[in-house]
């Protein structure tokens, strides 16, 4: 009996898709044109949207650590970001910064710890080491500005940003979104988000409308492989769930929080095997 080929959306990548973010602080406010006068990253929303930006080039990977490289100290700071204190840039030209990037970035390769990094810098010195992480099967993804997307161009001003753009595997780019949620304290007044995030009633009916719309469309033998699926499985295969992240995206105008992708792929997995979107409420 011939075996039915697995369609495209069920195929899923086997290997692990952890990541972490390594964020120079000063680098990532100048790319979101940030001065000292103005009010502070969200850096609550930091890792929902560096995963968000990462699934655009087509890498499906949760961020589960940020280590922070900063001058300032800062204790108010939210669980999986882990402040690195350095020195000033102005003491030492970015020195510091680089070196604990290093020693992180060659720790983190050595150990297989992460599958993918996110790498918010500048500095072409580190250049060696991202490709020492490459060779130790770790990709590399670096946050760029719009400039990036000519690096024939960038050559010809700024050789040495366009060789460490160049090393990189993939080159990510903020968009509107995504600068939106980083910097949504200094556009609270004019433009109030219509759904918070992690406020899980408030977003239960966006996600069911989205998952409902989705079904709908599906033709019926997609249906069934995807019952078929579920069934023998815990998750939901990547491009199901990267499509459904994208069209929630675009209806919230932002990305989601752990909590509320949790969600999302609970409805999903309900609404495939034939159970209510809403949760079971347990009788006291």
């Amino acid at each position: 009996m011939m075996k039915r080929e697995m369609p495209h959306h069920l195929r899923r990548d086997a290997s692990a898709q952890s990541c972490v973010a390594l964020i120079d602080q000063r680098y990532l406010s100048w790319l979101l044109g940030l001065t000292p006068e103005s009010d502070p990253l969200n850096r609550h929303a930091l890792a929902a949207v560096l995963s968000g930006v990462l699934e655009q080039v087509g890498v499906f990977a949760e961020v589960q650590r940020v280590y922070w490289y900063s001058d300032v100290r800062d204790d108010a700071l939210p669980q999986g970001l882990i402040h690195r204190q350095v020195a000033s840039r102005d003491s030492d030209s970015g020195a510091a910064v680089r070196a604990a990037m290093t020693a992180d970035l060659k720790a983190m390769a050595e150990r297989k710890a992460f599958r993918h990094v996110i790498l918010a810098s500048d500095d072409q010195r580190l250049l060696a080491t991202i490709d020492d992480a490459q060779l130790h099967g770790v990709g590399v993804h670096i946050l760029a500005d719009e400039a990036s997307r000519n690096l024939e161009g960038l050559r010809k001003e700024d050789p040495e940003w366009a060789d460490l753009l160049s090393q990189a595997d993939s080159r990510l780019l903020l968009n509107d979104h995504a600068v939106r949620d980083l910097t949504q304290q200094r556009h609270a007044k004019n433009s109030p988000r219509p759904v918070p995030a992690d406020d899980l009633d408030a977003i239960r009916p966006v996600l069911a409308e989205v998952v409902q719309a989705w079904w709908s469309d599906e033709p019926e033998d997609l249906r069934e492989d995807l019952r078929e699926e579920l069934q023998v499985s815990r998750g939901i295969p990547q491009e199901v769930d990267r499509h459904l992240l994208l069209r929630v995206r675009k209806a919230l105008d932002r990305t989601l929080s752990f909590q509320e992708k949790k969600l999302l792929r609970d409805m999903v997995r309900n609404t495939v095997l034939g159970d209510s979107l809403q949760p079971e409420v347990p009788v006291a």
